[in-house]
C-alpha cells in the first residue's frame, strides 16, 4: 500500500506548524548552522550554505509524497515569525510507527515552542496520520531535550547505544535517550 502524507496546517498555542517555503532558505540555515544545534545534530551530509538548503528543502517536499517524513516549520500564529522545526521522519507503515524531531532558533528556547510544537505534531500523527507509536531520541546529556520529551508525555524508555553521529563527525557515534509515546497513551 503506497502511504502519503498530506500537509495541514496546525494551530494551537499560539503557533501555526505550516510546511517550509522556498522563501524561508535564510532563517532555515540559520537555524540548522546555530551551534547549539550543530553541538546536538549531526546531518548526513554537511548544509552549511543556501544551496544546500535549498537542496534540503527539495528532500523536504519529496518525503512528504512519497509518505517517508513530515516536516513542519513552526511560527508565531500572530507574526508568522518563524520559531524553529518539528517533524515526523523514519515513517514506518507496517508497525503504524515513527519518530519525530524539533528545534528551535536561539532567541525562542526556554518558551516553550518545542514541547507546544511537538504536542502538536503528535495530536495530528494519531488523530490524522494514523500512528500508533511515535518515538523520540535525543543525545545522551542534552538535558532541555529530555524535559521537552517529558513535559510532552514521551515516556522514557533506555539508552540506544551507538545510535547517532557524535557532533558534526560522521566517523564516531554516541548513544541517544529513547522516549515514546502510543496512540493509546
Amino acid at each position: 500500500m503506497d502511504h502519503q502524507l498530506i500537509p495541514a496546517d496546525l494551530r494551537g498555542h499560539g503557533l501555526r506548524l505550516r510546511t517550509w517555503r522556498d522563501d524561508d532558505v535564510h532563517v532555515l540555515l540559520r537555524g540548522v548552522t546555530d551551534p547549539e544545534y550543530l553541538r546536538w545534530n549531526t546531518h548526513p551530509a554537511p548544509v552549511e550554505d543556501e544551496a544546500a538548503v535549498a537542496e534540503l528543502l527539495r528532500r523536504r517536499t519529496l518525503g512528504w509524497a512519497r509518505g517517508e517524513f513530515a516536516t513542519y516549520c513552526v511560527t508565531d500564529e500572530s507574526s508568522g515569525a518563524v520559531l524553529g522545526q518539528v517533524s515526523l521522519n523514519s515513517v514506518n507503515w507496517t508497525m503504524r510507527s515513527g519518530r519525530v524531531g524539533y528545534w528551535t532558533l536561539p532567541e525562542e528556547r526556554g518558551r516553550g515552542v518545542a514541547r507546544h510544537s511537538l504536542e502538536l505534531l503528535t495530536r495530528w500523527v494519531f488523530d490524522q496520520v494514523g500512528l500508533h507509536r511515535v518515538e523520540l531520541a535525543h543525545a545522551v546529556g542534552h538535558e532541555a531535550s529530555c524535559r521537552v520529551a517529558e513535559r510532552a508525555g514521551y515516556a522514557a524508555e533506555g539508552t540506544l547505544r551507538g545510535a547517532m553521529f557524535e557532533a558534526q563527525r560522521r566517523d564516531a557515534f554516541r548513544d541517544l535517550h529513547l522516549h515514546a509515546r502510543l496512540a493509546t497513551d
